[in-house]
């Protein structure tokens, strides 16, 4: 054996579920917002998180040792700049919706990993209708719509800071969910008018979130199924994280919709989880496109270098990829 080469790496890595599982706990009880107006014992913290006494201790050391939580000398929990700033459910740039999704509804899946890597097939019982059947019932929408706008947050507001807005007149974002990235990209641009595209069932949580921001003066809905139907015309059009859903003939049939759609001079924003082009070194990218495996018939994350083909065979031209924050990268082409 080589005494130089340990199994530390490969422990870790097998454990990883329990970590990832103390996070997503955390933020379904809510600990990080609990702690937005200063630390707390543990007595205190655990009565407002209703954890029982017997895992209190545990738990909330567990997250001081995952560099979520701060522990001062008094036994006081405070939260880390980190997690103030993104798992305080009072801050706009909060993205714990799209963890109490995970939690929900991927964890779960991910234990199927092996079955779907040894069939090729699906192993959500939904994935031939995904959508249909995510949005037959409110509760399930509102819980994936909100999921949405956790994981489309930051993207969302790179993408208001990183595009030149200042020439465009109107936008539309294709499968908008709750609404998210028109929002922020109407509180960042005030001369814009924006629509939000999705399947009927999405308008009243649309409408609502809208509301809430006081933009439906600027923003509206557009009920229609990308699938079948034409796209909303407009100077730019947003596809995010949409076309990993689908096989390779529907993400080019999306493609061609898309420049159908947009004015002449016109662009196509697409923001994904990109894996890189050698397919070494994002493994974001490569997970996301794992998931597709469990949950859809054919879907499938990509390389830049993969989009930018099927953009330039659609007709698009002078396309550019850009960093986004968090994990993902938008792809500008234009028409």
């Amino acid at each position: 054996m080589n005494a130089q080469v340990g199994p530390d790496r490969i422990l870790e890595l097998s454990r990883a579920f329990r970590e990832a599982k103390v996070l997503l706990s955390a933020v379904e009880l809510s600990v990080f917002t609990v702690l937005s107006d200063g630390g707390l014992d543990l007595e205190t913290l655990r009565k407002k998180t209703s954890v029982a006494e017997r895992g209190a201790r545990d738990f909330f050391d567990a997250l001081v040792a995952l560099d979520l939580l701060e522990r001062d000398e008094d036994g006081r929990y405070s939260n880390t700049t980190e997690t103030a700033f993104y798992l305080d459910a009072n801050k706009r740039t909060y993205i714990g919706q799209e963890l109490i999704y995970f939690g929900e509804r991927i964890y779960p899946h991910w234990n199927l990993l092996t079955p779907a890597l040894k069939t090729g097939t699906p192993q959500s019982d939904n994935a031939a209708d995904y959508f249909q059947s995510l949005y037959a019932d409110q509760t399930s929408l509102k819980k994936f719509v909100s999921g949405m706008t956790g994981g489309s947050r930051l993207a969302a507001q790179s993408i208001a800071e990183a595009f030149a807005w200042g020439n465009v007149r109107t936008f539309a974002d294709i499968g908008t969910a709750e609404g998210c990235l028109p929002v922020e990209i109407a509180q960042a641009h005030s001369h814009l008018e924006g629509v939000g595209f999705d399947l009927p069932q999405v308008q009243p949580v649309f409408d609502q979130y809208v509301h809430q921001h006081g933009l439906q003066h600027r923003l509206k809905f557009c009920p229609g199924n990308f699938l079948s139907d034409p796209l909303p015309q407009a100077d730019v059009l947003v596809m995010g994280r949409i076309l990993h859903n689908w096989d390779l003939p529907t993400k080019k049939m999306l493609l061609r919709k898309a420049h159908e759609a947009v004015a002449t001079g016109g662009a196509l924003l697409v923001y994904e989880r990109l894996i890189d082009d050698d397919r070494r070194s994002n493994v974001a990218g490569l997970l996301a496109s794992l998931h597709m495996l469990i949950m859809t018939e054919g879907g499938f994350d990509f390389t830049a270098a993969d989009c930018i083909g099927w953009m330039r065979e659609t007709g698009f031209r002078d396309i550019e990829v850009h960093r986004l924050k968090g994990d993902t990268s938008m792809i500008v082409g234009l028409k």
